[in-house]
């Protein structure tokens, strides 16, 4: 295959940041990019299966941060666009307001309620195309009956949070209107009571009110996945970054960049040791000022690895960060299947 030139390898594989801009960002993947110096650029599969890693850093309840290496930028951001966009949860879709007399209008009030995460498994519906009625395998109920009331110098339901959403197992209570009509109802989908639908964060605020005021109504729950509304996105973010190398080129001022870049870089025994870039994110932004040095850039490269991605998503309840991470994988997988099957 041979071997590219140093400054070559570097352009190919590293996006060098400058003061203002960065350099070479390019992925430079054309398999005769090289052929005047003798490389073969051509993609490997086998040199791909020995490369390719993903290394979980860190893993919380509802965060997952992991480290994917030996993957074109454009795969990276399809998993990224899989997790945001095309992972089926569940949100409230439809809502039959009975009675509102709160200030939040109806329509504000059900765009409140539609972003309302709700702990419910999504494999246990079905998805409900638009002529279908709704039933125990596509629809979830909710109720929300609230009344303020003012009892002595005591003001009661004053703030409506999203705990007062009452699941109704037994489907709709207003069939007639909402044309939704359970057969046997859900209890059985359900049987553990930790398990039943729920928002996943009982202290959202929904409404205020005052003495008097009521909110009823009855919210319906379907499948459905992010790029059709965002409110069936299963995470509060997905994005990443790429992997950050700072590289000393020859000997340079060391006393202003240990001064200005703690931690990054040190003297020892007279000499500027570098240390890892990744574990001191926070003062690269001010390496980049000092590069408008030209001493300084000479004698020292900030660069970020193209094919090394730090991904990191927060899940917004609904599902565990690694079971998102696995079902992205699933899907990407899925449509390379289907690629596949039409070439």
């Amino acid at each position: 295959k041979g071997k590219l030139p140093e400054h070559l390898e570097n352009q190919k594989d590293f996006m060098t940041c400058g003061p203002d801009v960065n350099f070479h960002v390019n992925t430079l993947t054309s398999a005769n990019m090289f052929r005047s110096v003798g490389y073969d650029n051509s993609w490997n599969y086998e040199d791909f299966k020995e490369n390719f890693q993903i290394e979980i850093n860190r893993l919380e309840e509802d965060v997952i941060e992991f480290d994917m290496i030996g993957i074109d930028p454009a795969i990276a951001n399809s998993l990224r666009r899989i997790l945001i966009a095309e992972i089926p949860t569940i949100a409230i879709e439809h809502v039959f307001m009975v009675n509102n007399t709160s200030i939040i209008q109806d329509e504000v009030f059900a765009h409140r309620l539609g972003l309302v995460p709700l702990k419910i498994d999504p494999k246990l519906l079905v998805r409900r195309a638009p002529e279908e009625a709704a039933a125990e395998m596509n629809t979830i109920v909710f109720k929300l009956d609230v009344v303020c009331k003012r009892q002595g110098d005591i003001v009661t339901n004053d703030k409506v949070y999203s705990s007062q959403l009452k699941w109704l197992p037994m489907g709709s209570e207003m069939p007639d209107e909402t044309g939704c009509r359970f057969a046997s109802g859900q209890a059985h989908m359900f049987p553990i009571e930790a398990d039943h639908p729920r928002p996943v964060h009982s202290d959202i605020l929904l409404a205020k009110m005052r003495p008097g005021q009521c909110i009823q109504l009855e919210a319906h729950c379907t499948k459905g996945c992010g790029k059709e509304h965002a409110k069936w996105s299963p995470v509060s973010t997905a994005w990443y970054r790429l992997h950050p190398e700072v590289v000393k080129l020859k000997e340079p001022s060391a006393e202003e960049l240990v001064s200005e870049c703690p931690g990054l870089f040190e003297i020892v025994e007279g000499q500027l040791v570098v240390h890892e870039a990744r574990k001191h994110e926070k003062v690269l932004e001010r390496l980049r000022r000092l590069l408008e040095n030209e001493a300084v850039n000479e004698a020292i490269a900030y660069r970020k690895r193209k094919d090394h991605f730090i991904f990191t998503v927060e899940s917004s309840g609904i599902l565990p960060p690694a079971e998102l991470l696995k079902q992205a994988l699933q899907i990407l997988e899925a449509k390379a299947d289907r690629l596949k099957n039409c070439l």
